[in-house]
């Protein structure tokens, strides 16, 4: 089923969703790999505050190429999630409703979604140009060190991805499997 949802996402939005459902997002996401979660990791350690507004945020495992003239940002598909899978738990339990990447996540991970009635969903791998045109702003909020994994936030209008695992813990892969 299609459905339009305007990020942040609430607990409201993700009751929403099943598996299987395509999503269009648009409004404000954030992009981040993981270097920049691991320092998030770090700032969480030292009581220092996020850079961001983790509070029903969505976070895109991305890296994006560099933009062309005329354009917010380059090339700008997922990234393999299970790299973030050591993090994603702690910011879902500080608040974050949303990751969008793609590929399996580990239990931990989705214990945690369900745990915060959050939901994962999956962008097309290898439709990176696609998806650019969908941002339409991009800025760097910091980590700029980090080159392309620097935590970026983006502005996004119709941003299409999947529920590949709702907050009751469906699990997308696994149905197709059985």
């Amino acid at each position: 089923m299609d459905k339009y949802i305007t990020a942040p996402v609430t607990e409201e939005i993700t009751s929403d969703l099943k598996i299987g459902d395509y999503v269009y997002i648009t409004g404000t996401i954030y992009v981040a790999r993981d270097a920049a979660h691991k320092r998030m990791t770090e700032a969480l350690d030292a009581g220092e505050e996020l850079p961001i507004s983790i509070k029903d945020a969505t976070i895109y495992y991305m890296g994006p190429s560099p933009a062309r003239e005329g354009r917010p940002i380059g090339s700008a598909g997922p990234t393999t999630a299970t790299r973030m899978d050591k993090y994603a738990p702690r910011l879902l339990d500080l608040g974050q409703k949303a990751m969008i990447g793609k590929g399996k996540r580990s239990k931990e991970v989705i214990d945690a979604i369900v745990r915060n009635k959050a939901v994962y969903f999956a962008a097309v791998g290898g439709a990176g140009a696609l998806l650019s045109k969908c941002i339409k702003k991009s800025e760097t909020v910091c980590y700029e060190d980090l080159g392309a994994e620097a935590l970026l936030k983006l502005y996004v209008e119709n941003f299409p991805v999947i529920v590949v695992i709702d907050r009751e813990g469906n699990n997308l892969y696994e149905t197709v499997v059985k």
